[in-house]
C-alpha cells in the first residue's frame, strides 16, 4: 500500500499531462489554465496570476512535457485536421477529464460559437439570433480570462436581454446554455423580490443563492478528483475492521484476507463501520439548522461563525454521544455487509480529503468570475410611461433599483465570505406584452446592453419541436408507453395536424408557444394513457389524424366562443 501510495505520489505532473493532451487532442476544446501538482500544494501562498500567464508557464513546459508532446504529436502526424468535424461524445469526455485536473474555475470548458449553437440546436429549435448571442458571451468569458493581467481587470461581461413571447424558448436557451459551461448558473424569478424596506427578498439573496451552487458545484468536483486517490485506502480501511491494523503483528493473516477481498469471498461478511452522523448531509456539516435555531440568517457572516462554533461544540460532545473524539463529528455505529461497506468508507475518505482543501475560496472565485445569473419575467417589474400614476407595487421600480448596483458591479456579504459581482455574467427575459423595454429604468438598460428578439412560434416551429429535439415530446410519450408493454406510434400526418391544431388555438385563445403542445399532446394521450395498463403485451396502438380530430374537436369548437364569455 505504502508503494502504491508512492507511485501515486511520483505519477506525471498536471502540466506534463496537460501539455501533452493539448499537443494530441482537436483544437475545438480549449481550457483556460491549469497548473502542477506543486502549485496546487502552495496554492494559498502563491501570488496571483493570470490565466494568460499561466498559459505562457504552460507553452514553455518541462523538457519531459515537451518530449512527451512531441512523440505523442508525431504519432499521430497522419491524422487529417478534424477542424470541421462535429464534436464527437469522446473529445468531449477527454476535455472534460483534462479540465478535471484545474483548481477553481479554471477547468470552465469552452466551446467555440458554431459548436455551441450546434449543441443547442439539439434541444431547441430556432431562435438562431438568441443562440448566437448566448453563444458569443460564453466565448467571451474564456477570452477574457487568456487577456493580460492589466487587460484582465478592465474588461467586464456585456450583458445579454432576450425579449419574446412566453412559450418560445427564452428560459431553455439559458438552462442548456448552463449545463454547457458547467459554471454556476442560477435562474431567479424578477417577481419573487421585493424593494428593499418591504417585507419580502432582496436582490442581494441572488448572490447567496448563487454562491450555494457554486458550493455545490466546487465541492463535486473536488469529491470527484479526490475518488480515485481514496480508492486506495478503501480495502486497507477494510482489512482494519477485520483483522486489526496493519503493524499489530498479524501481516500473514492480513495478507490472506487481502486475497479472499479480492477474489470476492467476503462482500456478505458483516461489518461494524463508525459512520459521522452528517455524511452526505451539507446542512448539518455547516450547521445551519443550529443558527435557524436561534432564529438567525444562515447567510450572513455573523451566522456562519456562530454555526462554526456550534459545529467545534458538536464534535466535542461528539465523544460523549458515538465516540467521535474531541476533534471528529459524532459517530454512529453501524453494522453492514462489505459489499455495502465498501461505499461508505470511500466517502468518509472522500470527506477526510476534502478537510484539506478550501472549498470557500474556491467555490467564491467560480462565482465571481464564471457565474451566470439568469433573470426571468424581467418585464413584470416595469410599470408603462404612458401615464403619469406611479405604481405602490413593491415588487416594481423599486426591485429595478436595487438591481442596478448588482448588474453594474458590487460587494455583496455571504455566509462564505464577502462576493463581487462585477464579472457575473446576468442575462435578462421577458415577453414585454403589457410594457415596452424603453419602459425599464434607463441606467437598468444601459446594463442589459445586447438585445435579443426571439421571435413567435409558427406551425411550421411546433411540427419541428415535435419531431427534430433529442427528447421531444413525441419520444417521451412512447417511452411512456413502452414500460406497459404496449407499442405506441404517430402517424406524420398526426403530427402535422397537432401542430396545426396547437397553432390555431394560441392564435385564437392565448398565445402560450409550445407549452401549448403539452395541452394538445395529453388531451390526445388521455385515454390510450388510461387503458394501455389494461391491454395486452405486444399491444399496438397507432396515433392517426382521425384520432387527433376526434379527441380535440370539443376544444376546437368551445374556442372560437370562449372571447365573448364575459
Amino acid at each position: 500500500m505504502l508503494l502504491a501510495s508512492a507511485a501515486f505520489r511520483r505519477g506525471p505532473s498536471c502540466a506534463s499531462a496537460t501539455a501533452a493532451f493539448r499537443q494530441r487532442t482537436s483544437p475545438r476544446f480549449l481550457s483556460s489554465a491549469s497548473t502542477s501538482d506543486d502549485d496546487k500544494s502552495n496554492g494559498e501562498d502563491a501570488p496571483d496570476a493570470s490565466p494568460a500567464e499561466i498559459d505562457k508557464t504552460l507553452a514553455t513546459g518541462d523538457s519531459s512535457a515537451s518530449s512527451d508532446a512531441t512523440d505523442s504529436s508525431s504519432e499521430t502526424s497522419d491524422v487529417p485536421p478534424i477542424k470541421d468535424a462535429k464534436p464527437s461524445e469522446s473529445a468531449a469526455s477527454a476535455a472534460k477529464n483534462s479540465a478535471a485536473e484545474q483548481p477553481g474555475w479554471l477547468n470552465t470548458i469552452s466551446l467555440r460559437p458554431s459548436e455551441v449553437t450546434e449543441q443547442l440546436d439539439r434541444h431547441i429549435v430556432g431562435q438562431a439570433s438568441a443562440k448566437r448571442a448566448v453563444a458569443i458571451a460564453m466565448r467571451n468569458r474564456w477570452r477574457r480570462r487568456q487577456l493580460p493581467p492589466a487587460l484582465l481587470k478592465e474588461v467586464t461581461p456585456r450583458n445579454v436581454l432576450m425579449i419574446g413571447p412566453t412559450g418560445c424558448g427564452k428560459t431553455e436557451v439559458a438552462r442548456r446554455m448552463a449545463k454547457l459551461s458547467d459554471a454556476p448558473f442560477l435562474k431567479v424569478e424578477a417577481t419573487k423580490f421585493t424593494e428593499v424596506g418591504y417585507h419580502g427578498r432582496d436582490v442581494d439573496q441572488i448572490v447567496r443563492d448563487l454562491m450555494d451552487v457554486s458550493m455545490a458545484l466546487t465541492k463535486k468536483r473536488q469529491m470527484e478528483k479526490l475518488r480515485e486517490e481514496a480508492k486506495l485506502f478503501v480495502e486497507d480501511r477494510i482489512l482494519d475492521l477485520l483483522v486489526g491494523p496493519e503493524f499489530s503483528g498479524t501481516k500473514g493473516q492480513r495478507e490472506s484476507f487481502r486475497g479472499m477481498l479480492e477474489e470476492g469471498l467476503l462482500e456478505n461478511q458483516e461489518l461494524e463501520v463508525d459512520v459521522p452522523e452528517n455524511l452526505g448531509a451539507s446542512g448539518g456539516k455547516d450547521g445551519d439548522g443550529a443558527v435557524l435555531a436561534f432564529g438567525g440568517d444562515s447567510n450572513s457572516m455573523s451566522a456562519q461563525a456562530i454555526a462554526d462554533m456550534m459545529k467545534k461544540l458538536g464534535s466535542m460532545g461528539g465523544s460523549r454521544r458515538g465516540g467521535g473524539g474531541m476533534s471528529g463529528p459524532p459517530v454512529e455505529k453501524k453494522k453492514m455487509p462489505i459489499s455495502e461497506a465498501r461505499e461508505v468508507i470511500l466517502e468518509i475518505e472522500i470527506e477526510k480529503m476534502m478537510e484539506k482543501v478550501d472549498l470557500k475560496k474556491e467555490a467564491v472565485a467560480a462565482a465571481e468570475e464564471s457565474g451566470i445569473v439568469f433573470i426571468d419575467e424581467i418585464d413584470k417589474i416595469c410599470s408603462s410611461r404612458d401615464y403619469n400614476s406611479k405604481s405602490a407595487d413593491a415588487s416594481a421600480e423599486g426591485v429595478q433599483r436595487d438591481l442596478l448596483p448588482l448588474v453594474e458591479g458590487t460587494t455583496i456579504s455571504t455566509k462564505y465570505g464577502n462576493v463581487d459581482t462585477d464579472y457575473m455574467l446576468f442575462i435578462g427575459s421577458g415577453a414585454f406584452h403589457a410594457v415596452k423595454p424603453s419602459d425599464m429604468l434607463p441606467e437598468l438598460q444601459g446594463r442589459l446592453p445586447i438585445r435579443v428578439e426571439l421571435q413567435g412560434l409558427t406551425e411550421d416551429d411546433l411540427y419541428k419541436i415535435l419531431t427534430e429535439p433529442e427528447a421531444n415530446l413525441v419520444v417521451q410519450q412512447i417511452e411512456l408507453i413502452k414500460t406497459e408493454g404496449v407499442t405506441l406510434t404517430f402517424d406524420d400526418d398526426a403530427l402535422r395536424e397537432i401542430a396545426k391544431l396547437a397553432a390555431h388555438l394560441n392564435r385564437t385563445v392565448e398565445n402560450i408557444g409550445a407549452r401549448r403542445l403539452h395541452t394538445v399532446m395529453e388531451r390526445i394521450m388521455e385515454e390510450i394513457s388510461f387503458q394501455a395498463a389494461e391491454m395486452d403485451k405486444d399491444s399496438e396502438v397507432t396515433v392517426t389524424k382521425a384520432l387527433v380530430k376526434e379527441r380535440l374537436s370539443d376544444i376546437m369548437t368551445t374556442s372560437d366562443l370562449s372571447k365573448y364569455i364575459l
